[in-house]
């Protein structure tokens, strides 16, 4: 690009050291991404046709799987489609789309997680006042202001973001538009909109992780309180696929605060990795085979099928 030229599209560099393996790559994103839109859909459709799952920790899990799938659809199919055809080009407002509901959606889960553990804080320390507590409008509420909190921690430096002048470099050493990469490519001072987007992330991640672990602080002095080592494994067993969840998505994200500079741009794909392809990927399954009831939901719902499908062949 020549300098003082606009530039109307971006380059998606992905992952130069790895040239020779890029199909390969495409092919890992994509069974990836069939297998995460299958998982998820498959808790998605188990907590609706179940009534034994009308509750609001699986109300919570319903919307956590439809985050995880969007924030993959957000990125997966684009990388995956760039690197089979060898067009790594993507426009600047499709650009500009795709780092806005990546952080969105990421934010979201970040406070949904948070009210997911205060979920679990009224189950296991007010156990007789959980139906009263935890009704369906606090369970709105709370989805509500996860959503809230995301798209006002999100709007407002994307707005800044596109208000910058790019007329130099066009490559982004990623597989997919990331906002901290885009900042170092404008030809305009970015100290102000680095500022605000770096307060709005820390705000929305270190306020949800304090939210977090100030309800399995009360979590784990309740259960060593318990009388019973069954009715602390038991209490323990129905926080732990949550607690997962939790260390893999602010342990990835805080490892990424930690680490230099120099290491920036590695560390920012193997977390982007991480949230986009491994962590939707396991979410299912940690939750499925880890939760008594969702596994007996599985196995009515598969006995439900076998049946169906029995009756239509004996027609």
């Amino acid at each position: 690009m020549l300098n003082g030229t606009r530039i109307t599209v971006f380059l998606l560099l992905g992952f130069p050291s790895l040239h020779h393996q890029e199909c390969l790559i495409a092919i890992t994103f994509l069974s990836s991404y069939v297998a995460i839109l299958a998982g998820n859909l498959l808790v998605i459709s188990l907590i609706l046709s179940e009534r034994d799952l009308y509750r609001p920790m699986y109300f919570f899990l319903c919307n956590l799987s439809f985050l995880e799938i969007f924030i993959t659809t957000s990125i997966i199919p684009k990388a995956a489609g760039s690197l089979l055809k060898g067009n790594k080009t993507i426009s600047y407002s499709a650009c500009l789309t795709q780092c806005y509901f990546y952080f969105l959606l990421g934010y979201i889960e970040f406070v949904l997680l948070a009210a997911m553990s205060y979920d679990r804080y009224v189950a296991i320390c007010y156990p007789l006042h959980y139906p009263m507590l935890m009704n369906s409008q606090l369970c709105l509420q709370l989805l509500l202001a996860s959503w809230t909190a995301g798209f006002l921690a999100t709007i407002i430096p994307t707005i800044l973001i596109a208000r910058l002048p790019f007329c130099n470099d066009n490559r982004i050493d990623h597989f997919f538009c990331d906002s901290v990469l885009l900042m170092k490519l404008s030809c305009a001072e970015t100290e102000i909109v680095e500022l605000i987007t770096f307060m709005a992330s820390s705000i929305i991640l270190f306020g949800s992780l304090g939210m977090t672990a100030l309800s399995y602080l009360y979590i784990i002095y309740t259960i060593l309180r318990l009388p019973s080592t069954s009715s602390r494994q038991k209490a323990f067993t129905t926080c732990s696929s949550h607690l997962t969840i939790v260390i893999l998505g602010y342990g990835s994200c805080i490892f990424m605060y930690v680490q230099p500079s120099s290491h920036h741009v590695s560390c920012n794909k193997a977390v982007a990795l991480l949230n986009t392809v491994v962590t939707p990927l396991i979410n299912p399954f940690i939750f499925s085979l880890r939760n008594q009831q969702m596994k007996d939901a599985l196995k009515v719902g598969f006995k439900r099928s076998m049946i169906t499908s029995r009756r239509q062949l004996s027609f």
